[in-house]
């Protein structure tokens, strides 16, 4: 029973696509970086399952980033995936409080949700809609009817158990149609929404992809395409935090190094820590930095 795995899939009569994520290490990975608390992890995985989803539409090669902004306990969480499903996260809350809300509007008061698509040719577009509904997958599919004007569906899911988790997604769209086609792919969405509707957890985390779409879906005419494998993969480097520090003066640079012994630099995704001594300074700012056998 594969996990990992992105399926897409289209309704051929409907004039509807469909596309269903589910993340088991990918999801871990993120978990694993950080001692997140409950209710920030099955936002993670909400997350992590939308950005996939919402990935797999791209029409060309660039990345998307959904990213989640709010005045309460949680004020930031982040997942960015690429066009080949890399997949890559990090969230910020308030540490200090003892007790965090449950409820997904309580976690985030006055929020937004900011979708962000960076093609690697082209103009950057970014869309914004108000954290106003009751869960996550309610305010995506405002954002789709706001920015597209497009009948959008979307389940999210997530399952934690001790040192295991699982999160899974399912999206529906309605396909551009001519004018003369739009009653039809409007029924046809209903009605797909409506068995949609109907997965139950244990069905999504459970069973294998083919016998869930079979279970909702037998008497559609489904046409399924090959799974694409979802992975967590973060993009840190030691080459990249060396650029970063290119920008700061080799004296303010040095000076750290003296007063610590050393600059370290942490990825805010993986977690990962870099540091850097004076010859590593020196090299930067002559442009010869260089890794050696060895070093992370």
């Amino acid at each position: 029973m594969a996990f990992d795995q992105l399926h897409r899939y289209l309704f051929n009569q409907g004039n509807v696509r469909g596309e269903m994520v589910r993340l088991e290490k990918s999801f871990q990975a993120i978990l694993d970086s950080y001692p997140y608390p409950p209710v920030i992890q099955q936002l993670l995985g909400e997350l992590m399952a939308a950005a996939s989803l919402l990935t797999a539409t791209l029409k060309f090669e660039g990345d998307i980033a959904i990213q989640i902004q709010g005045e309460g306990p949680l004020s930031y969480a982040v997942i960015n995936g690429t066009h080949n499903q890399q997949l890559r996260g990090v969230a910020r809350w308030d540490e200090a409080l003892q007790v965090l809300p449950k409820n997904f509007s309580e976690l985030v008061p006055k929020g937004v949700l900011v979708i962000t698509i960076t093609p690697q040719h082209g103009e950057r577009y970014q869309g914004m809609v108000s954290l106003d509904k009751p869960t996550l997958a309610e305010c995506i599919e405002a954002y789709f009817e706001q920015s597209e004007q497009l009948a959008t569906k979307v389940i999210l899911r997530t399952q934690l158990t001790d040192n295991h988790a699982k999160a899974c997604g399912m999206f529906l769209q309605i396909l551009p149609t001519s004018s003369q086609a739009t009653d039809k792919a409007d029924t046809a969405f209903e009605h797909l929404s409506a068995l949609t509707d109907t997965i139950k957890n244990e069905e999504l985390f459970e069973l294998p992809a083919e016998d869930i779409l079979h279970r909702l879906y037998h008497q559609e005419d489904l046409e399924l395409y090959p799974a694409n494998d979802v992975i967590f993969k973060c993009n840190c480097s030691k080459e990249r935090s060396a650029t970063a520090l290119s920008g700061v003066s080799k004296e303010e640079l040095l000076d750290i190094i003296a007063a610590d012994g050393d600059i370290k630099m942490n990825c805010q995704y993986c977690h990962t820590e870099y540091s850097f001594d004076a010859i590593d300074v020196e090299s930067i700012h002559a442009g010869t930095f260089k890794l050696t056998v060895g070093q992370g």
